[in-house]
């Protein structure tokens, strides 16, 4: 029965979810311009994220296919 009760609800959350994109309320505004910005930022703006928060990754692991070099503490387990 728990699990029926469960399942219904997750089905029933799981349909709110919006089909179309989002856009700022009618009667809302944006929010104001960052300080020391020439101008408001449009809402495709502040959906871009800085390049702060997706670095690139500068440090390659594998840096060619040579062999490996044998790893003395790969031992099988006991």
């Amino acid at each position: 029965m728990k699990r029926l009760v469960v399942l219904a609800l997750g089905l029933a959350l799981a349909g709110c979810g919006a089909r179309e994109g989002l856009k700022p309320a009618a009667t809302a505004s944006l929010p104001a311009a960052p300080y020391g910005a020439k101008a408001t930022p449009s809402p495709t703006d502040l959906l871009q994220p800085p390049v702060q928060t997706r670095p690139a990754r500068s440090d390659d692991l594998i840096q060619s296919s040579d062999q490996r070099r044998s790893d003395t503490f790969d031992l099988p387990p006991r």
